[in-house]
């Protein structure tokens, strides 16, 4: 059955949501709304273009494709026009009456906490169009899609207040007008020259001419002029670009105010041939570590500068998903959908070449560009380590540019390179050794360490959530095995090995009692070669978890193996010895027991009982 010519409805909640929240916090950003729609508008003759390849009848008549921005002081609107793939009544209600993207719930919370006057977060959730109502107390929307006849053109309206009405009216022209009828406090946005300004900051390199009519005794005419680029700017050679170029087209392909950090536009000529301009954004955006995996779409594909698919997956790993660009192809199959690229040896090349590029990149910064170096390190050096196991045949790249704190380092700063380590390596030593830990602070004051910071060894401090597992897929670099201080045997000479045997031999009535106080909690009780000032410290296999990592995934809800530690002692020290000279059975256990769980504790593991805990610290106090 047909739907009803014109009707009134209204808006989900979340679209509600959104247009109380872009209307009431982005005022000081108000002029985004240009930028969006104009960006909508050439979406929508990217589309035309793309479906006028298998369908010439579709832009019959009207083949150039352009954006139109006009203004009337009397009407006080401001109308932002396409000749595109136009919408039909099912679009326009998909496409704004309702908001189908997963990204809304995270837009709707990041506009809602501390970053809710940020403007980057427009646009990159679909939600750009909504901007209108910044500046309008109504819009209205005049759509008739491509392949529709003049008598199905849709007009939608609405005041952004909880209802919109939609009509079946007559449209002789295929494409979208945006009409703004604007507060009444926006005259700002009647001037041409302001209007001019917005569109040349923002949208100068839109890939389709943008118009404007001339103006005579200060009254727009009949008259247009493209006040735009409107060219590939990818396409041009690099000597005609300026960082300004390079800066502008980013924001307007990144939907971000902040400058890139860095570029690399490059040109590969032979059997296939393609054009790369990719970037690095100076600051994440906020659902990088979030959404990123689900709604990737930091990369543009282009086959001859016609816009074929938003195609990060395709085109770079989910490691560099924080890159944004442009790839143009002078030619890649399609498959029978036109939609999805078919898998194929010169797709892998062009992503083959976007990783190098990549990685060339990021290498350059931290040669040359130390300070913007860091920046990146900071947003994305996490996302970045992902790479170490997705990558096995870049894995020695990515680890020359990680970075980590270390016992030799700055504080918490994440400055030591592997090659910083390795330039720094004792005459003998064979390992590069490292401990992974909650917190830096955590790591830092590891009783696992004492042996290592006595010998003077360095130990690359790791205390991101990502280094435990990342670990797992880095065993060596440079010939050099990394190494945990809490895994394994510490490595000792024929001396030390000598002097923990007796130590070791002296202990055993001890170490036999702890292990009777201990029972189960613990698989054995031995002697340490870490400790040098604490009491106890756990040690664990090689293969075995680390027990802060193990605490956050069971915190995530996963089923976790019970494992038994090894606890390693120092009988030095005084607390050890009042075990081994604590003739009363419960008061030797309430101690052994402290040792153990303080172990525990300072290897980040979840205490079992903390209450118990509580209760026999105070016992022990007592006395």
């Amino acid at each position: 059955m047909n739907a009803p010519t014109a009707e009134t409805r209204k808006f989900e909640a979340e679209v509600a949501q959104v247009l109380h929240l872009v209307t009431h916090s982005l005022y000081s950003h108000k002029e985004i709304f240009l930028r969006e729609l104009v960006s909508n508008a050439s979406d929508a003759c990217d589309k035309l273009r793309f479906e006028s390849i298998a369908n010439s009848e579709l832009s019959a008549g009207d083949s150039e494709l352009h954006i139109d921005v006009s203004w009337d002081p009397q009407a006080r609107t401001v109308t932002v026009r396409d000749n595109g793939i136009g919408m039909n009544r099912d679009e326009i209600v998909a496409n704004i009456g309702t908001i189908a993207s997963s990204g809304t719930k995270r837009f709707l919370e990041a506009m809602s906490g501390e970053q809710k006057a940020d403007a980057r977060l427009i646009g990159q959730f679909g939600v750009g169009f909504y901007s209108a109502f910044v500046v309008a107390d109504k819009v209205t929307v005049l759509s008739r899609r491509a392949d529709a006849p003049a008598g199905e053109g849709v007009k939608w309206e609405s005041d952004g207040k909880g209802e919109y009405s939609l009509e079946q009216v007559e449209q002789a022209e295929r494409g979208t007008s945006v009409i703004l009828h604007l507060k009444a406090d926006e005259d700002e946005f009647l001037k041409r020259w302001q209007l001019r300004s917005l569109i040349t900051r923002y949208s100068d390199h839109v890939a389709f001419p943008i118009r404007m009519p001339v103006e005579k005794d200060d009254k727009p005419t009949d008259e247009w002029e493209t006040i735009n680029a409107a060219s590939a700017l990818w396409a041009k050679p690099k000597s005609e670009i300026s960082d300004e170029d390079y800066q502008s087209f980013y924001k307007s392909l990144g939907h971000d105010f902040n400058d890139a950090l860095a570029w690399t536009h490059n040109r590969v000529e032979g059997s296939q041939s393609f054009t790369t301009l990719l970037y690095l954004p100076s600051q994440p955006p906020f659902d990088l570590m979030m959404g990123g995996r689900d709604e990737r779409k930091g990369l543009k594909l282009y086959i001859k500068r016609v816009f074929i698919m938003d195609a990060a997956e395709e085109l770079l790993p989910n490691y560099l998903r924080f890159v944004r660009g442009v790839v143009d192809a002078d030619d890649l199959p399609l498959n029978v959908s036109r939609e999805i690229l078919q898998h194929n040896r010169q797709l892998d090349r062009i992503k083959a070449a976007c990783v190098k590029r990549v990685l060339d990149l990021i290498e350059k910064l931290a040669r040359d560009e130390p300070e913007k170096f860091q920046t990146f390190y900071k947003a994305f050096g996490n996302t970045l380590k992902e790479g170490i196991s997705e990558d096995a045949n870049n894995r020695e790249r990515i680890a020359k540019l990680l970075r980590f704190a270390s016992t030799k380092g700055e504080g918490a700063a994440q400055n030591v390179s592997l090659d910083d380590y390795i330039g720094r390596m004792a005459i003998g030593q064979d390992a590069i050794w490292y401990i992974t830990a909650d917190s830096y602070a955590a790591a830092f004051g590891s009783p696992q360490l004492e042996a290592f910071k006595a010998k003077d060894i360095e130990v690359l401090l790791m205390s991101d959530r990502i280094d435990e597992w990342m670990i797992g897929s880095l065993s060596e670099y440079e010939g050099k095995k990394l190494k945990s201080v809490a895994k394994g045997d510490v490595p000792l000479d024929e001396a030390d090995k000598k002097k923990q045997e007796d130590a070791t031999k002296e202990a055993e009535p001890l170490l036999k009692k702890l292990k009777e106080l201990l029972g189960d909690r613990v698989g054995e009780v031995k002697v340490s070669a870490r400790l040098t000032d604490s009491p106890s410290c756990l040690a664990l296999s090689d293969y075995e978890m680390a027990p802060h990592l193990a605490r956050l995934l069971r915190e995530a809800g996963q089923e976790m193996p019970e494992s038994k530690p090894t606890l390693e002692i120092n009988p030095q020290h005084a607390l050890v010895k009042r075990v081994e000279t604590e003739g009363d059975e419960a008061k030797a256990k309430d101690l052994a027991t402290l040792l153990l769980e303080q172990a525990e504790i300072s290897a980040g593991a979840q205490l079992p009982d903390p209450a118990a805990f509580v209760q026999r610290m105070n016992r022990v106090l007592l006395g």
